[in-house]
Protein backbone atom coordinates (compact mmCIF):
# COMPACT_ATOMS: atom_id res chain seq x y z
CA UNK A 1 0.00 0.00 0.00
CA UNK A 2 2.91 2.30 -0.17
CA UNK A 3 1.14 3.78 -3.68
CA UNK A 4 -1.22 5.93 -0.73
CA UNK A 5 1.77 8.11 0.08
CA UNK A 6 2.64 8.97 -3.35
CA UNK A 7 1.62 12.64 -4.40
CA UNK A 8 2.12 11.70 -7.78
CA UNK A 9 -0.49 8.88 -7.55
CA UNK A 10 -2.99 11.20 -5.66
CA UNK A 11 -2.46 13.94 -8.36
CA UNK A 12 -3.18 11.43 -10.62
CA UNK A 13 -6.68 9.66 -8.96
CA UNK A 14 -8.11 13.22 -8.83
CA UNK A 15 -7.29 13.70 -12.29
CA UNK A 16 -9.12 10.72 -12.90
CA UNK A 17 -12.08 11.32 -10.85
CA UNK A 18 -12.76 14.56 -12.63
CA UNK A 19 -12.26 13.16 -16.07
CA UNK A 20 -14.49 10.08 -15.44
CA UNK A 21 -17.11 12.97 -13.95
CA UNK A 22 -16.84 14.74 -16.86
CA UNK A 23 -17.32 11.42 -19.16
CA UNK A 24 -20.03 10.45 -17.15
CA UNK A 25 -22.23 13.15 -17.08
CA UNK A 26 -23.00 12.19 -20.82
CA UNK A 27 -24.37 9.02 -19.74
CA UNK A 28 -26.44 10.90 -16.92
CA UNK A 29 -28.13 12.84 -19.21
CA UNK A 30 -28.85 10.43 -21.89
CA UNK A 31 -30.33 8.23 -18.95
CA UNK A 32 -32.74 11.38 -18.32
CA UNK A 33 -34.15 11.35 -21.17
CA UNK A 34 -34.82 8.26 -21.97
CA UNK A 35 -35.90 8.01 -18.47
CA UNK A 36 -38.48 10.12 -18.59
CA UNK A 37 -40.33 8.51 -21.48
CA UNK A 38 -41.48 6.10 -18.69
CA UNK A 39 -44.35 6.39 -15.93
CA UNK A 40 -43.30 9.17 -13.10
CA UNK A 41 -43.05 5.77 -10.87
CA UNK A 42 -40.42 3.83 -13.19
CA UNK A 43 -38.02 6.63 -13.67
CA UNK A 44 -36.03 6.91 -10.60
CA UNK A 45 -36.02 2.75 -10.70
CA UNK A 46 -34.41 3.22 -14.64
CA UNK A 47 -31.95 5.54 -13.84
CA UNK A 48 -30.58 3.61 -10.98
CA UNK A 49 -30.61 0.06 -13.17
CA UNK A 50 -28.94 2.18 -16.13
CA UNK A 51 -26.16 3.73 -13.26
CA UNK A 52 -26.07 0.70 -11.70
CA UNK A 53 -25.27 -1.34 -15.23
CA UNK A 54 -22.79 1.57 -16.22
CA UNK A 55 -20.73 0.91 -13.33
CA UNK A 56 -21.00 -2.79 -13.77
CA UNK A 57 -19.62 -2.02 -17.00
CA UNK A 58 -16.91 -0.49 -16.28
CA UNK A 59 -15.64 -2.91 -13.41
CA UNK A 60 -15.70 -5.64 -15.80
CA UNK A 61 -13.61 -4.07 -18.87
CA UNK A 62 -11.37 -2.79 -16.17
CA UNK A 63 -11.04 -6.90 -14.70
CA UNK A 64 -10.27 -7.57 -18.05
CA UNK A 65 -7.86 -4.93 -19.00
CA UNK A 66 -5.58 -7.49 -21.19
CA UNK A 67 -8.87 -7.77 -23.73
CA UNK A 68 -9.74 -3.88 -24.00
CA UNK A 69 -5.83 -3.02 -24.58
CA UNK A 70 -6.24 -5.52 -27.19
CA UNK A 71 -9.43 -3.74 -28.98
CA UNK A 72 -6.95 -1.07 -30.10
CA UNK A 73 -5.16 -3.68 -32.37
CA UNK A 74 -5.96 -3.12 -35.96
CA UNK A 75 -8.96 -5.83 -37.18
CA UNK A 76 -9.16 -5.05 -41.17
CA UNK A 77 -8.83 -2.76 -43.60
CA UNK A 78 -11.07 -0.01 -45.22
CA UNK A 79 -10.06 2.30 -48.14
CA UNK A 80 -6.54 2.27 -46.24
CA UNK A 81 -8.22 2.74 -42.79
CA UNK A 82 -7.47 0.33 -40.23
CA UNK A 83 -10.21 -0.49 -38.02
CA UNK A 84 -10.25 -1.94 -34.81
CA UNK A 85 -12.55 -3.75 -32.15
CA UNK A 86 -12.87 0.12 -30.31
CA UNK A 87 -13.02 1.94 -33.76
CA UNK A 88 -16.04 -0.89 -34.51
CA UNK A 89 -17.50 0.17 -30.98
CA UNK A 90 -17.18 3.80 -31.31
CA UNK A 91 -18.23 3.66 -34.94
CA UNK A 92 -21.95 1.68 -34.08
CA UNK A 93 -22.45 3.76 -30.50
CA UNK A 94 -21.97 7.21 -32.65
CA UNK A 95 -24.04 5.91 -35.18
CA UNK A 96 -26.55 5.08 -32.50
CA UNK A 97 -26.32 8.26 -30.47
CA UNK A 98 -27.12 10.81 -33.70
CA UNK A 99 -30.33 8.24 -34.45
CA UNK A 100 -31.89 8.60 -30.86
CA UNK A 101 -30.74 12.03 -30.22
CA UNK A 102 -32.38 12.67 -33.55
CA UNK A 103 -35.41 11.18 -33.18
CA UNK A 104 -35.78 12.52 -29.84
CA UNK A 105 -35.42 15.90 -31.31
CA UNK A 106 -38.16 15.23 -33.90
CA UNK A 107 -40.52 13.54 -31.50
CA UNK A 108 -39.92 16.33 -29.14
CA UNK A 109 -40.90 18.94 -31.83
CA UNK A 110 -43.85 17.32 -33.29
CA UNK A 111 -46.44 18.17 -30.35
CA UNK A 112 -49.07 16.67 -28.99
CA UNK A 113 -50.59 14.89 -32.14
CA UNK A 114 -47.76 12.90 -32.62
CA UNK A 115 -47.49 11.90 -29.17
CA UNK A 116 -50.95 10.65 -28.57
CA UNK A 117 -50.26 8.74 -31.75
CA UNK A 118 -47.02 7.12 -30.68
CA UNK A 119 -46.94 4.27 -28.22
CA UNK A 120 -45.13 4.20 -24.64
CA UNK A 121 -41.74 3.37 -24.63
CA UNK A 122 -41.42 0.01 -22.67
CA UNK A 123 -39.23 -0.45 -19.26
CA UNK A 124 -37.12 -3.20 -20.88
CA UNK A 125 -36.71 -1.44 -24.29
CA UNK A 126 -35.31 1.37 -22.36
CA UNK A 127 -33.25 -0.15 -20.13
CA UNK A 128 -31.52 -1.80 -23.41
CA UNK A 129 -30.97 1.43 -25.26
CA UNK A 130 -29.52 2.68 -21.71
CA UNK A 131 -26.98 -0.54 -21.63
CA UNK A 132 -26.20 -0.19 -25.45
CA UNK A 133 -25.07 3.76 -24.57
CA UNK A 134 -23.40 2.43 -21.24
CA UNK A 135 -20.91 -0.08 -23.19
CA UNK A 136 -19.70 3.09 -25.53
CA UNK A 137 -19.13 5.46 -23.00
CA UNK A 138 -17.80 2.96 -20.27
CA UNK A 139 -15.25 1.97 -23.20
CA UNK A 140 -14.18 5.28 -23.52
CA UNK A 141 -13.63 6.12 -19.68
CA UNK A 142 -11.55 2.42 -19.49
CA UNK A 143 -9.69 3.46 -22.14
CA UNK A 144 -9.22 6.78 -20.75
CA UNK A 145 -8.48 5.60 -17.27
CA UNK A 146 -5.87 3.04 -18.45
CA UNK A 147 -3.82 5.67 -20.64
CA UNK A 148 -3.41 7.79 -17.35
CA UNK A 149 -3.01 5.39 -14.16
CA UNK A 150 -1.14 1.80 -13.63
CA UNK A 151 -2.55 1.17 -10.82
CA UNK A 152 -5.93 -1.17 -10.85
CA UNK A 153 -7.00 -0.21 -7.14
CA UNK A 154 -6.25 3.82 -8.30
CA UNK A 155 -9.08 3.39 -11.69
CA UNK A 156 -11.58 1.10 -9.79
CA UNK A 157 -11.72 3.56 -6.96
CA UNK A 158 -12.06 6.59 -9.37
CA UNK A 159 -14.86 4.73 -11.37
CA UNK A 160 -16.92 3.73 -8.05
CA UNK A 161 -16.47 7.30 -6.46
CA UNK A 162 -17.33 9.08 -9.98
CA UNK A 163 -20.65 6.56 -10.52
CA UNK A 164 -21.47 7.19 -7.08
CA UNK A 165 -21.75 11.09 -7.77
CA UNK A 166 -23.57 10.15 -11.05
CA UNK A 167 -26.39 8.14 -9.16
CA UNK A 168 -26.62 10.74 -6.10
CA UNK A 169 -26.95 13.44 -9.05
CA UNK A 170 -29.01 12.03 -11.43
CA UNK A 171 -32.49 12.45 -10.19
CA UNK A 172 -31.56 16.36 -9.53
CA UNK A 173 -30.37 16.72 -12.87
CA UNK A 174 -33.52 14.49 -14.35
CA UNK A 175 -35.83 17.00 -13.02
CA UNK A 176 -33.87 19.96 -14.15
CA UNK A 177 -33.76 18.48 -17.15
CA UNK A 178 -37.34 17.37 -17.90
CA UNK A 179 -38.77 21.02 -16.27
CA UNK A 180 -36.86 22.96 -18.96
CA UNK A 181 -37.82 22.14 -22.50
CA UNK A 182 -34.94 24.35 -23.82
CA UNK A 183 -32.79 22.60 -21.41
CA UNK A 184 -33.67 19.16 -22.47
CA UNK A 185 -32.83 20.45 -26.43
CA UNK A 186 -29.81 21.69 -25.76
CA UNK A 187 -28.97 18.45 -24.08
CA UNK A 188 -30.01 16.35 -27.33
CA UNK A 189 -27.66 18.82 -29.08
CA UNK A 190 -25.05 17.64 -27.01
CA UNK A 191 -25.54 14.36 -27.93
CA UNK A 192 -25.59 15.03 -31.51
CA UNK A 193 -22.03 16.59 -30.86
CA UNK A 194 -20.57 13.49 -29.01
CA UNK A 195 -22.27 10.85 -31.35
CA UNK A 196 -20.56 12.70 -34.28
CA UNK A 197 -16.78 13.13 -31.86
CA UNK A 198 -17.57 9.18 -31.12
CA UNK A 199 -17.80 8.76 -35.18
CA UNK A 200 -14.61 10.70 -35.48
CA UNK A 201 -12.79 9.02 -33.26
CA UNK A 202 -14.08 5.60 -34.77
CA UNK A 203 -12.29 6.46 -37.72
CA UNK A 204 -9.30 7.80 -35.62
CA UNK A 205 -9.24 11.51 -36.00
CA UNK A 206 -8.67 12.86 -32.75
CA UNK A 207 -10.88 15.95 -30.77
CA UNK A 208 -9.25 16.97 -28.04
CA UNK A 209 -11.98 16.75 -25.33
CA UNK A 210 -12.26 20.95 -24.68
CA UNK A 211 -12.94 20.89 -27.98
CA UNK A 212 -16.66 18.83 -27.31
CA UNK A 213 -16.76 19.92 -23.93
CA UNK A 214 -15.51 23.55 -24.24
CA UNK A 215 -18.69 24.82 -26.20
CA UNK A 216 -20.90 22.47 -24.00
CA UNK A 217 -19.76 24.60 -20.61
CA UNK A 218 -20.13 28.07 -22.66
CA UNK A 219 -23.97 26.84 -24.08
CA UNK A 220 -25.11 25.52 -20.60
CA UNK A 221 -23.47 28.77 -18.69
CA UNK A 222 -25.27 31.00 -21.45
CA UNK A 223 -28.95 28.72 -20.68
CA UNK A 224 -28.08 29.53 -16.72
CA UNK A 225 -28.01 33.28 -17.43
CA UNK A 226 -31.36 33.05 -19.35
CA UNK A 227 -33.25 30.80 -16.82
CA UNK A 228 -32.11 33.74 -14.85
CA UNK A 229 -33.70 36.18 -16.69
CA UNK A 230 -36.90 34.28 -17.22
CA UNK A 231 -37.13 33.43 -13.81
CA UNK A 232 -36.94 37.35 -12.17
CA UNK A 233 -39.24 38.14 -15.65
CA UNK A 234 -42.12 35.67 -14.06
CA UNK A 235 -41.21 37.38 -10.50
CA UNK A 236 -41.67 40.87 -11.52
CA UNK A 237 -44.90 39.97 -13.23
CA UNK A 238 -46.38 38.30 -9.82
CA UNK A 239 -49.88 40.65 -8.95
CA UNK A 240 -49.37 42.23 -5.62
CA UNK A 241 -51.32 40.67 -3.17
CA UNK A 242 -53.27 42.65 -0.50
CA UNK A 243 -52.53 41.21 3.55
CA UNK A 244 -55.22 41.14 5.76
CA UNK A 245 -54.30 44.00 8.62
CA UNK A 246 -56.58 42.12 11.31
CA UNK A 247 -59.71 40.47 11.94
CA UNK A 248 -62.58 41.60 14.14
CA UNK A 249 -65.63 39.75 14.59
CA UNK A 250 -64.38 36.72 11.99
CA UNK A 251 -64.53 39.85 9.58
CA UNK A 252 -60.99 40.71 7.48
CA UNK A 253 -59.84 44.82 6.76
CA UNK A 254 -57.50 45.57 4.74
CA UNK A 255 -55.56 48.54 3.91
CA UNK A 256 -56.13 50.19 7.53
CA UNK A 257 -59.96 50.02 6.95
CA UNK A 258 -62.45 48.13 9.71
CA UNK A 259 -65.20 46.20 8.42
CA UNK A 260 -68.07 46.68 10.75
CA UNK A 261 -70.05 43.05 11.48
CA UNK A 262 -72.35 41.85 10.59
CA UNK A 263 -72.01 43.46 7.18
Amino acid sequence: MEFLASPELWVAFATLLLLEIVLGIDNVVFISILSGRLPEHQQARARTIGLSLALITRLLLLASLSWVIGLTAPLFTVLGQEISGRDLILLLGGLFLLGKATYEIHEHLEGADHARSGKAASFASVIAQILVLDVVFSLDSVITAVGMVDELVIMVAAVIIAMVIMLLSAGAVSGFVNRHPTVKMLALSFLLLIGASLIAEGFDQHIPKGYVYGPIAFSIFVEFLNLRVRSKQKRAETPVHLHPTYVKNGQTGTGGESVPAGK
